[in-house]
């Protein structure tokens, strides 16, 4: 960890959306990074962030939470995500992307950032898997950072670099099996329950999901299917390596919540565990960043809970001020030759923002991210 008493310099580019909304609101007295710089669309730059907020959605912020930041960053001139790279590159030490773009422009625009020397922790899938990219749950996966030394070698990069967090619906199940990997999962079928701020919305902008589900959300089968083998690969030569197992099978579908994506999940094993060795392993995690002492890490990451009806979105989804894993239901699967579970996470906190702020903490402490100036 670097020794300034000064914050971190960040930006937020996409800063008008949902989850640009929640990383103000999330960075608002962070003690480490502290926001000086906003970055939107072209039809967003020039207004202040509060008319551009006001102006996108012809109401008031989405969040409520926003009363609180707006009097603070309200006053901050918008500027252009895509021109006005070299206006922010003095004034950020780092940057969260939230970009709302086609996934080839996003690609484009990070790389653009991290050239000119800005590290971008992304939100956005448009570099999950390119090959020296780091995909990363900071409880699951920290060690994958060591890529960020083949990335910067190979692209010539001094202080610029890319790192994402995984989709968000993943990371209700993830930390769950990976408390469990020890008795080698093998097969595991999903379904994802997710919110409509998933889809940067609310209920009341989206009168056609009240009283209905929707079957499809494009492309988040395929991400739910394929990131975690991602964030399970191993480094060898510079490289990940995938894993052939465990493999997974997974229905999307999106219900009329707020925030908070519930999955209920059946996984078989190897060597399948007892009762009393699921709920060791899961009360028991080893947390890699518990020494770090990480201001947005929660503890404990893993709350497992005894009751029928738990967890539920709107009693559990902000478990460990949102960046907590709630897990229930824990029930043997005959059929599978396994155990089942309900588990449950906030999507705007811990799969998106909050996330992303946390494993921006990791990599200042890992000394990937230092002050630029």
């Amino acid at each position: 960890m670097f020794n300034s008493k000064e914050k971190l310099r960040v930006g937020v580019l996409g800063a008008t959306g949902i989850v640009g909304q929640r990383f103000l609101s999330l960075l608002m007295d962070h003690p480490l990074f502290e926001v000086t710089a906003v970055a939107a669309s072209r039809n967003s730059a020039g207004k202040s962030y509060r008319d551009a907020v006001w102006a996108r959605y012809g109401k008031a912020p989405i969040l409520s939470q926003m009363y609180d930041v707006l009097p603070r960053y309200g006053k901050l001139k918008v500027r252009s995500a895509e021109d006005d790279v070299d206006v922010l590159k003095p004034q950020v030490d780092l940057a969260f992307s939230a970009l709302a773009m086609e996934h080839d422009a996003i690609r484009a625009l990070e790389e653009k950032y991290a050239c000119s020397g800005i590290p971008v922790i992304s939100n956005n899938s448009s570099h999950r898997w390119t090959p020296d990219v780091p995909v990363v749950i900071p409880e699951v996966n920290p060690h994958h950072l060591e890529i960020i030394k083949t990335q910067k070698s190979e692209r010539g990069w001094e202080t610029g670099l890319i790192a994402a967090k995984p989709n968000c619906s993943i990371q209700s199940f993830v930390p769950v099996i990976e408390a469990l990997k020890a008795f080698t999962p093998q097969k595991i079928f999903v379904t994802t329950f997710q919110a409509v701020s998933g889809a940067g919305k609310t209920l009341d902008l989206w009168p056609e999901m009240m009283d209905s589900i929707m079957p499809f959300i494009a492309g988040e089968e395929e991400k739910t299917s394929s990131e975690p083998k991602k964030i399970w690969a191993r480094i060898e030569a510079g490289k990940f390596v995938f894993p052939d197992t465990p493999e997974i099978s997974a229905n999307c579908v999106r219900v009329p919540v707020s925030d908070g994506h519930l999955v209920a999940v059946n996984v078989s094993f190897k060597n399948k565990p007892t009762r009393a060795d699921v709920l060791h392993a899961l009360r028991n995690f080893q947390n890699p960043l518990d020494e770090l002492n990480l201001s947005s890490a929660p503890r404990p990451f893993i709350l497992v809970t005894d009751e029928d009806n738990r967890p539920q979105t709107a009693l559990d989804r902000d478990a460990g001020k949102g960046m907590a894993v709630t897990v229930g239901r824990i029930r043997e699967d005959p059929v599978m030759n396994g155990w089942k579970f309900v588990a449950l996470s906030h999507n705007t906190i811990r799969g998106a923002a909050g996330g992303a702020i946390l494993l921006a903490e990791l990599l200042v402490a890992k000394g990937h991210v230092k002050p630029r100036i």
